[in-house]
């Protein structure tokens, strides 16, 4: 942008800044708080605009909220935008000295964030004016779209600058020098404070960098694009970590420049129950799934044989994950203290499924609860795959969970027919995947979303599709490896260890209660002549307080 813009603008600065209510007024290059409330339209106002100023750009920056920018005072599909970081870029007029936009709140609730004015020359590049993917005529801004472990930033093709009332330069009618193909853009990376998710840290940094001269002193220059190159860049993402991105375009034949809209991402949701900014790396969810993942290992080679280890684990976690859901949506608590509720819940569900097959004996009705969780993974697995991607889960969850349903109920079907070989199955399979979540808690792995995104679905009413949409890279090869070695070899042995002997051991109580109405029937037995028990502890405690007889002689000798 040409330094001399600057000269008369800078007067502007000494004028007191006027506020009334639901109107504020803009001066160029100065950052303005607003705070938009439910149901209220705030118009933003710019005045005493030089006529050496072609265009403008009004930018607007929240932490979380949507915020809507807007040319009209009731926002349209096409001349406004709702996100955190929005911005709308005006031509100016001939003889036009004033502007007005529009910010409120699309949810209904009160937003509060930064905003400035940037003046630009006829010289400068005009940022989004060759726009043919967004939704704005002109679209100046960079939208960024992050996953578990890449960042991606798009933003339109910028034209050549004009004066104001001229005509635009065509887009793509020729590649000439002369053309917007000369133009080039730089990508900029800026971080914020690590550790830092306050409102306050990303104001500042926004403000530092909003400008072109703030970003290129406190930014880091990534990479260059050519006008010939996909519009588009892609970074790494660092959960809960803030960064900022923007994009200068300069022509480098006339040496000037303007700048995108900067947009900010934490790659972490602060709306999401789960995964979200303020839950990463939790102790209580390290310490959580590291006993999970021990738990599970145990339970891939020894569950069969161990059953009531087995049966306390299973229904453990059948409990916890079933009371989470339910906590987490009917009250208010921290994730903490819904973790901690949920885990003496699901000790109190294992116990009591223990307790059910000591006490009844019953087999099948515990191997259909082992074989829920068997089908909940396998439903889950199958809708983590592109076949969860069809618009029709996406649109409707009626389909998704009937479908999901349906899946987890037929894999008990099976356990009928084949419980010992069902049962021993699912220690293999469902402990090596605790074993994969244990390592998820310290090092990221897409194959925790298998379960993540049903719980997610459970949890948030507004699901998102983009939260399903992960990568496999190097880490998840291994963690599929992994999971298949642990998952086969705990089958193998166990099938092995096991083909000799009952296909399950017997309910504690009722042999007990044969072997109490054995010795009832049975005399020939030495056990069926043991005096009672009450009768045994008398004796013995008669024994212990009875004074012992001297062992000498007592009766006269025989002549």
């Amino acid at each position: 942008m040409s330094l001399w813009i600057w000269c008369p603008l800078l007067l502007l600065v000494c004028e007191v800044q006027a506020q009334m209510e639901n109107r504020v007024i803009f001066l160029p290059g100065t950052f303005q708080n607003v705070s938009v409330s439910q149901n209220e339209t705030v118009q933003a106002v710019v005045s005493r605009i030089p006529p050496e100023v072609a265009f403008i750009t009004l930018q607007f920056h929240t932490q979380h909220r949507n915020a809507t920018l807007s040319y009209t005072r009731i926002p349209g599909p096409g001349p406004s935008l709702t996100a955190v970081d929005s911005g709308l870029l005006t031509a100016l007029l001939p003889g036009q000295a004033s502007l007005s936009l529009f910010l409120s709140s699309p949810d209904g609730d009160t937003v509060a964030g930064t905003g400035v004015i940037l003046p630009y020359s006829s010289s400068d590049p005009i940022p989004g004016a060759c726009n043919t993917e967004f939704t704005l005529d002109i679209d100046p801004n960079v939208y960024i779209h992050y996953n578990l472990y890449e960042t991606e930033i798009r933003f339109a093709p910028a034209n050549l600058g004009n004066e104001r009332g001229e005509t635009p330069s065509p887009c793509d009618i020729s590649t000439e020098a002369t053309t917007r193909w000369r133009l080039q853009y730089d990508i900029y990376q800026y971080f914020l404070p690590e550790n830092d998710l306050s409102e306050r840290s990303l104001f500042t940094g926004i403000q530092a960098v909003a400008d072109i001269q703030g970003m290129m002193e406190n930014g880091r220059l990534v990479m260059t694009l050519l006008s010939s190159d996909m519009s588009m860049a892609v970074f790494t993402s660092i959960p809960g970590q803030g960064v900022v991105y923007s994009v200068v375009v300069r022509d480098p034949l006339l040496n000037t420049s303007a700048s995108y809209v900067p947009s900010h991402t934490y790659a972490c949701s602060f709306v999401s129950t789960l995964d979200g900014c303020q839950t990463l790396g939790k102790i209580s969810t390290k310490v959580f799934f590291t006993i999970a993942g021990m738990a599970g290992l145990f339970v891939c080679f020894f569950g069969h044989r161990f059953f009531k280890c087995e049966l306390f684990c299973m229904g453990f976690s059948f409990a916890t994950f079933f009371f989470f859901v339910l906590v987490t949506r009917t009250t208010g608590l921290e994730y903490d203290m819904c973790l901690a509720v949920s885990v003496v819940i699901g000790v109190v569900g294992g116990v009591l499924l223990v307790m059910s097959w000591w006490r009844f004996g019953s087999v099948m009705a515990c191997i259909v609860v082992v074989g829920l969780m068997l089908g909940f993974l396998i439903a889950s697995t199958v809708l983590f795959t592109p076949l969860g991607d069809l618009d029709v889960f996406r649109r409707s969850d009626a389909v998704f969970w009937v479908t999901f349903c349906c899946i987890m109920l037929i894999v008990p079907l099976f356990f009928v027919r084949w419980p010992r070989e069902g049962n021993i199955i699912t220690c293999g399979v469902v402990g090596a995947y605790a074993v994969v979540l244990a390592v998820n808690a310290y090092i990221y792995t897409s194959l925790s979303y298998i379960s993540l995104n049903i719980l997610k679905r459970f949890l948030n009413n507004n699901f998102s599709a983009v939260f399903t949409d992960v990568p496999f890279q190097a880490i998840d090869y291994i963690m599929i490896t992994v999971w298949v070695v642990l998952g086969v070899s705990g089958m193998v042995l166990q099938l092995y260890r096991e083909r000799s002997r009952p296909f399950f051991p017997p309910s504690p109580y009722l042999m007990w209660l044969q072997e109490r109405e054995r010795r009832k029937t049975n005399v020939l037995d030495p056990s069926h002549h043991c005096p009672p028990l009450s009768n045994r502890l008398l004796t013995r405690v008669r024994q212990l307080t009875k004074r012992m007889e001297s062992a000498g002689e007592n009766t006269p000798l025989l002549l």
